[in-house]
């Protein structure tokens, strides 16, 4: 097994840190061995695929629902500035 010689910091809070240290003295490991090995088992599963799949394809439609209401205003805009026009030229 190789010597573990890098640190990544992780924030938790106190609560978090308790939970980890009793599971991790229920195991009978370290902290850090405990969050290695738990950190190396973790593998997303395929509804965490599909969700992800799911907010990009939710971001892209945002954008272009943004754009088409943006299109959509500067028409309006338009319309009611030709009405303005029409209604001075008839007075």
């Amino acid at each position: 097994m190789a010597i573990a010689t890098e640190r990544i910091p992780v924030l938790v809070t106190a609560t978090e840190k308790g939970r980890i240290a009793k599971m991790a003295k229920a195991a009978g490991l370290s902290m850090g061995e405990f969050l290695r090995r738990a950190a190396a088992s973790f593998e997303p599963n395929d509804d965490d695929r599909i969700l992800e799949g799911m907010i990009d394809q939710m971001n892209k439609t945002t954008v272009q629902a943004n754009a088409a209401i943006d299109r959509a205003l500067a028409l309006v805009e338009e319309s009611n500035q030709r009405i303005e026009k029409m209604e001075r030229k008839a007075a």
